[in-house]
């Protein structure tokens, strides 16, 4: 609806007018960069090993996470964009200083996982594409990132392009893979009724939701949407409030549809059949030359190969959020960036399986969930910090359900790995 408020400034003019399609852009990129993240290599591998391993059976656990992930990330967005603060300050600023402490040690922790993943996924792409051994295949993709890092100097507006891009041909091999692998409807259909199949499939579950609902994504895109247009007063906060909201529905289901789709593939591929090794990243390789075609693995390690490079961008940016935000210090880009590779070249270089590690680095994640789902929660309930934009309690309740979730979930693993 065209609006003749004239204090709204003229990006958000532009953006409430319904004819340019520019103008429904200008508020779309945040989502992207926070996507990216939710179809990194541990997505790769946790939805591949589920599909190969148990079919078709934890369809509803990539489904739910994405809902999931959905409002968190909704949350997360409206929380930077009425505030003007990254979650990380806010917990500075109002959490006790102890508390912070602790808060910025597992965010860090946290960071360092997600690093794990998307070094150890570009690097097994490197061999799968290129034969290059691990070890420097990691040490390529950590030099990589600093390229595409680079574009932020020319806007943050290139940056998303850039990031938006890869995602484009990561959706591209996904999907020409899915219309090859056919996956049987009816089945996919019935793996929507919740259940599970003993602790390993629980560890899995765990792996997929440490992969999707991504802690360090959640502190990344409340640093993002602060000054992404100039909001001034409750009328342009609640336009650029709901761009956000698109931005955010559009971005994650489109990762919400590949990951989907690499658990479809898996299933429809290689559950129930004697090819082996199918449970891990190389083995997905082999077998999908074995079952759909060369061409079918190329667009596999293409699509792992992009998804580390932008990933590991986004996470090296969420680690300057996170010291920045908790600690009010920074550190040289490349120092950080040294400090978070030597896990994960650590792994490439005594051999660990790549693929293991990347399912324990997801679970390792969604421990880290709820360090930055429950203050997302407890200031977006606020209203002397939000505003008009303060929670719904219906939000709140869904909000709360799913943190309550998380943690049931992260206590019962702990139990039986204890056992």
């Amino acid at each position: 609806m065209v609006t003749n408020d004239s204090s709204v400034v003229p990006p958000l003019r532009t953006a409430r007018t319904p004819r340019p399609v520019r103008g429904r852009l200008i508020l779309l990129g945040p989502a992207f960069v926070a996507a990216v993240a939710y179809v990194d290599p541990g997505n790769f591998a946790t939805n591949s090993t589920a599909g190969a391993r148990y079919g078709y059976l934890l369809v509803w656990v990539v489904v739910a996470a994405n809902l999931a992930a959905m409002l968190v990330q909704t949350l997360t967005a409206k929380l930077g964009l009425a505030t003007g603060r990254s979650l990380p300050e806010l917990c500075r600023e109002h959490l006790p200083r102890p508390l912070n402490r602790v808060m910025w040690a597992q965010a860090e922790l946290v960071a360092m996982a997600t690093d794990l993943a998307e070094v150890i996924g570009g690097a097994v792409a490197l061999y799968l594409l290129f034969g290059v051994p691990l070890l420097p295949g990691g040490l390529i993709i950590g030099a990589a990132s600093f390229a595409i890092l680079a574009l932020r100097a020319r806007g943050f507006r290139t940056f998303e392009i850039a990031i938006a891009v890869l995602l484009g041909v990561i959706v591209l091999a996904f999907a020409v893979n899915l219309v090859s692998a056919q996956p049987d409807v009816s089945d996919a259909a019935a793996g929507l009724l919740p259940r599970m199949q003993g602790t390993d499939s629980m560890l899995l579950a765990a792996g997929i939701l440490g992969a999707t609902v991504m802690p360090h994504v959640i502190y990344v895109h409340s640093a993002l949407t602060p000054n992404r247009l100039p909001a001034e007063g409750e009328t342009q906060r609640r336009v650029v409030a709901k761009g956000l909201r698109v931005d955010v529905l559009i971005a994650l289901g489109i990762a919400g549809a590949v990951n989907l789709a690499m658990l479809l593939v898996a299933a429809s591929s290689f559950h129930g059949t004697s090819i082996p090794g199918t449970d891990t990243l190389e083995g997905v390789h082999a077998g999908l030359a074995t079952t759909l075609g060369t061409a079918a693995a190329v667009g596999f390690a293409v699509a792992l190969l992009l998804s580390g490079l932008a990933s590991t961008s986004v996470g090296t940016y969420a680690g300057e959020i996170i010291m920045q935000g908790f600690l009010r210090r920074r550190i040289p880009l490349l120092v950080r960036r040294m400090i978070t590779l030597l896990p994960a070249l650590a792994v490439l270089a005594i051999g660990v399986d790549p693929t293991r590690a990347l399912v324990l680095s997801q679970v390792v994640l969604s421990f880290g969930i709820p360090f930055a789902l429950i203050p997302v929660v407890m200031f977006t309930r606020r209203r002397d910090l939000m505003g008009s934009l303060v929670n719904r309690r219906a939000t709140t309740a869904a909000a709360v359900a799913i943190t309550a979730f998380v943690v049931a979930l992260n206590a019962f693993l702990l139990w039986q790995l204890a056992a």
